[in-house]
């Protein structure tokens, strides 16, 4: 990894450790990101996307270890979910805990994903906590297939610009989706 994207890192941490909301790119598409334990900046990135309190956002860890923290009890079925998916995968866990209230779904569910790209990685490794991690648009909007996309409204809201990887071409898509729920069931939302 180069200095500079280092440099980043740091800045983009130390905007997030003070309650700011960042713009960043993920092993997905870009996303807007916060503490994910903290509710007021949660707030203020429902208010970014314009988007309702009720709908849950996901959050991004850097290893599989992380997820026992923000979930009561992890699933068996989770952990190989994790070890043999090849490509982005969100996994919605019942049972959340040690994240903002305001973050979970109704039912005090999360989807968190692992993510194994290099640069959101080193950021959540960074930060040491879970990070927020929404589509860089407003609610009910195309989600931005790469920087360039992502409108100015949204560039302006936030505290910090992550300067990394803003030059890739488009491509780029959201994640999976599975939700684990009672009893082991398993329930594609988004393949």
């Amino acid at each position: 990894m180069q200095r500079e994207d280092l440099e980043d890192i740091k800045e983009a941490c130390r905007v997030m450790r003070e309650g700011g909301v960042i713009l960043y790119p993920t092993d997905t598409i870009w996303g807007i990101g916060c503490d994910a334990t903290n509710e007021e900046a949660v707030r203020r990135v429902y208010r970014i996307k314009q988007r309702e309190d009720s709908k849950a956002m996901l959050v991004l860890v850097d290893s599989a270890v992380k997820v026992d923290f923000y979930v009561q009890d992890v699933p068996e079925v989770a952990w190989d979910l994790i070890e043999v998916a090849d490509k982005p995968l969100t996994i919605i866990y019942s049972g959340a805990r040690n994240l903002a209230p305001n973050l979970l779904a109704a039912d005090g569910s999360v989807g968190i994903r692992v993510t194994n790209e290099e640069f959101s990685k080193r950021l959540c490794q960074q930060f040491r906590k879970a990070i927020v991690s929404t589509s860089a648009n407003v609610s009910g909007q195309p989600s931005p297939g790469c920087f360039a996309e992502i409108s100015e409204e949204i560039k302006s809201a936030v505290d910090y610009i992550v300067k990394a990887r803003r030059d890739e071409p488009a491509g780029s898509k959201p994640s999976g989706i599975i939700k684990l729920g009672e009893g082991g069931l398993v329930q594609v939302i988004r393949p």
